[in-house]
Order: structure tokens, then C-alpha cells, then sequence
């Protein structure tokens, strides 16, 4: 079986953050970083080189795959703020179309800039995106 590639490390999350080119984004990344701490009650930490991750949780798939993840993450791209959430949950799509500026893929939901979309919106995603993966891989 083939070994993860992306795994939590012992990076600096501030010494992360510090890096990224745009001061907006460092700012954006700051208040993220406050936002999911609040909500996952977890402390951040570096989820590979580029992504900011809270909490974990253990996967195994039915090919036998498995490993661990943030239960929710952000990554401050030069393109966009990736913002890391459980592909298929009850409520994404309806939460997606309230969002706002934002473009979708299966875990990640791209953003511009914070001001582009609704904050309350967001936390209702991660909340319910971490419910749906506790209720998936139980501890």
C-alpha cells in the first residue's frame, strides 16, 4: 500500500503564515485560523507544507486505503484560499449556493478573498462537514 504523501507536520503554522507573499491573505489566514479553532476546538497545525489543519480523523476505504486528515484546513494558494471540507455532506450544496464568490470542487471550495462570501455561511459548512465526517470514521 502506497504511503500518504500529505501528512501533519511539525512545520511552524505562524512561520507558515508569515511566508505567504500577500499580506491580505495573511490576514484572511489569521482570521480563518480563529474561526476553526473556535469551531473544531483544536489548535492548527501544518497538514503538509502548505495546508493548515484542525483536529483529525482516521480513514479507511473499502480498497483498503487509509490514513489520517484535518477535519477541517485552509491552504492561502497565490490563486485563491483553498478551504478544505468533506466532499459529500447533507447540507454542502444548500450551504454552497448561500456562500457566495466561491468556486467548488470535491473537498475544496475556492475563494478569492473572505469579503467575498458569508463568514456565518462558512462556519455552518465546517460545522456540518465535521459532524458528517465524525459520523463517518467514529473514533
Amino acid at each position: 500500500m502506497a504511503k500518504n504523501k500529505t501528512t501533519k507536520t511539525k512545520q511552524s503554522v505562524d512561520d507558515f503564515i508569515k511566508g505567504v507573499e500577500s499580506e491580505t491573505k495573511r490576514d484572511e489566514s489569521r482570521r480563518l485560523i480563529d474561526m476553526m479553532t473556535q469551531l473544531t476546538g483544536e489548535k492548527p497545525y501544518m497538514y503538509g507544507p502548505s495546508i493548515v489543519g484542525f483536529g483529525s480523523f482516521h480513514y479507511k476505504y473499502a480498497s483498503g486505503h487509509e490514513g489520517d486528515a484535518p477535519l477541517a484546513g485552509f491552504s492561502p494558494r497565490k490563486a485563491a484560499i483553498s478551504l478544505y471540507v468533506a466532499p459529500d455532506f447533507p447540507e454542502k450544496e444548500k450551504l454552497v449556493e448561500k456562500l457566495g464568490k466561491c468556486k467548488v470542487a470535491v473537498s475544496c471550495i475556492y475563494i478569492k478573498k473572505l469579503d467575498d462570501i458569508d463568514e456565518a455561511v462558512l462556519k455552518k459548512m465546517i460545522t456540518a462537514s465535521m459532524k458528517h465526517v465524525r459520523k463517518m470514521y467514529p473514533s
